[in-house]
């Protein structure tokens, strides 16, 4: 290919040229870990001055998963940089959470240098395939062999990344063209793809099905946190109660009377004739809730059309959530169709449910004293452990992406490292992480991280001397052994403070209350650890994979 000619270029190496087009995306932040293969790059960066802002934490998993808390907050793309090879990899477990949480997400790294890749001579981070091995885990992955080619590589994967369902993409650019200079022409960004509009025969069917149901729910996943005006127009226009499980929670704020927890929704599962899922992979439906409604149907809004095929919809609906939503609640007004409310019932039916969920202790106490300290537009980062499981149902979520998950992956350790990219894309507003022991010491190295860039992030750190979840599987599992599931832990507090980061021990939910009000106040990075005694913590399972119920009313 011969190289591009265009009045506008200028004289750029690959570094630069990449730097370029991250600007012109709109990139305000990169996370990343400067390596030989990627001097060049990192040269670049720094030549950007105040123009881009260069995190660089102590682990390329961080750099992916600070990477990865940005975009989840913000709905933006999460840029990170990384060696090639082992450091691609360490990176790998961020870009499955980014694919799993439909979360888009971009990799910048290195090669080898152009004459060595596919030669399996070893040299330096060499792996056999590493283009493949990054096709496998995004949506869309390229090699930049020429700085002129930068524009529009980034171009394409920055549209990619966002087009339809939002997913990670990577590049990857030979050692010696981070360096080599050549004509580059301005980066481009490519228009956003026009949105597909709604089947007008699948969305008079789909009104119908609604104006005749006696019971519909609503499941709203990641795809619907743009579109939560729409979702609620359309919930109140049915009195449907909006049920999240992790990725959605916040569409419909916990404190209205549809806002309903997955705990709430199994209460009206045996009930519900129509259940419409938006943006979401309907997963308490097919994996976590038992007794399926004899006679249920299922529609599906999704902007994938795989997603009606993977999920056996009835009817399915190919569309952005909020233009979909909108055009349906706008043909069940045309149909005049408009529930009395329910507030009534569903508060009635809440408050019990909360009364079982209070049950789940320590845990909900803890809970309670973050949500009470965290203001409403707050962020909360989840973890796998105890009162990560709990919140999914026991926490109060008010407003869209201010609760971080990671999904489906389930990704123990994942937590922190997130919490710092979520506080760096948004240091006006208050975060909170929690953590179990176990999850923590996958990158407690970032503590460091914290104290030298002045990340405001309050972690509270659940203690029980072990990995609790799998403890209590192992316990209770006929002839089972507890085996690798108890830890020798670290004193956390003093090890935060030997980091320059502010630390407390607390032994109560109001102790903890009262330590990170002053911790959020402070706008310091800080480490609240809390010993807890794994005999004595209930399990959440019960609420999140709920037995059967049985009976004649599993199917009325």
């Amino acid at each position: 290919m011969a190289e591009a000619v265009d009045p506008g270029t200028a004289r750029l190496t690959g570094g630069e040229a990449i730097v370029e087009s991250l600007l012109a995306h709109g990139v305000d932040t990169v996370f990343g870990l400067p390596g030989v293969q990627i001097y060049g790059l990192f040269d670049a960066l720094a030549k950007a001055g105040d123009a881009l802002r260069v995190v660089c934490p102590r682990h390329e998993q961080a750099a992916a998963y600070m990477a990865y808390g940005y975009a989840r907050s913000t709905g933006r793309v999460g840029v990170y940089a990384v060696v090639p090879g082992p450091g691609m990899l360490n990176s790998a477990a961020a870009l499955s959470t980014a694919y799993a949480t439909s979360t888009p997400l971009l990799c910048v790294t290195g090669q080898v240098p152009a004459a060595f890749i596919g030669g399996g001579m070893g040299h330096l981070h060499e792996l056999p395939d590493q283009l493949a091995t990054l096709r496998s885990l995004t949506k869309f992955a390229a090699r930049i062999d020429e700085p002129w080619q930068a524009p529009d590589v980034l171009a394409y994967a920055f549209a990619a990344a966002r087009a339809g369902r939002p997913r990670p993409v990577g590049v990857e650019m030979p050692w010696e063209v981070f360096d080599r200079v050549a004509p580059v022409a301005p980066a481009q960004p490519l228009p956003p793809e026009p949105a597909t509009p709604p089947d007008p025969d699948a969305l008079e069917r789909v009104a119908a099905l609604l104006a005749g149901a006696r019971n519909p729910m609503i499941m709203v996943g990641s795809g619907a946190l743009g579109a939560s005006a729409e979702v609620l127009a359309l919930a109140e226009r049915l009195q449907a109660p909006v049920v999240a499980f992790r990725g959605g929670r916040g569409v419909v704020p916990s404190d209205h009377h549809l806002g309903f927890s997955c705990a709430d929704g199994f209460e009206r599962w045996a009930h519900t004739d129509v259940l419409l899922g938006i943006g979401s992979r309907l997963e308490l439906a097919w994996f976590r809730w038992p007794d399926r409604p004899r006679g249920l149907q299922t529609v599906l809004i999704d902007v994938d059309p795989e997603q009606q095929r993977r999920l056996d919809a009835q009817i399915g609906l190919v569309g952005d959530s909020s233009r979909t939503a909108a055009a349906l609640e706008a043909l069940l007004a045309q149909r005049g169709v408009q529930r009395p409310s329910r507030a009534a019932e569903f508060t009635q039916l809440r408050a019990a449910v909360r009364r079982r969920v209070e049950t789940v202790q320590p845990q909900v106490a803890y809970l309670d004293a973050i949500r009470a300290a965290l203001p409403r537009d707050g962020f909360f980062v989840e973890e796998v452990c105890q009162a990560g499981f709990t919140s999914y149902y026991a926490f109060p979520v008010y407003e869209p992406r201010t609760y971080v998950t990671c999904g489906a992956q389930g990704t123990l350790g994942y937590g922190y490292a997130t919490a710092l990219g979520v506080k760096v894309a948004h240091p006006d507003r208050a975060v909170v992480s929690i953590t179990g022991d176990g999850g923590f010491q996958f990158g407690l190295q970032e503590l460091a991280t914290a104290a030298q860039y002045g990340i405001g992030l309050v972690c509270v750190l659940f203690d029980n001397g072990a990995y609790g979840n799998v403890l209590r599987d192992e316990t209770n599992r006929p002839g089972g052994s507890t085996f690798g599931t108890r830890l020798r832990n670290p004193d956390f507090v003093a090890l935060a403070a030997s980091y320059g980061v502010r630390s407390a021990r607390v032994s109560s939910p109001e102790q903890l209350g009262a330590e990170l009000e002053g911790a959020l106040a402070s706008g310091e990075p800080a480490l609240l650890c809390v010993p807890v005694d794994p005999a004595r913590e209930t399990s959440p399972w019960p609420f999140v994979m709920p037995p059967s119920r049985g009976g004649a009313d599993a199917h009325s």
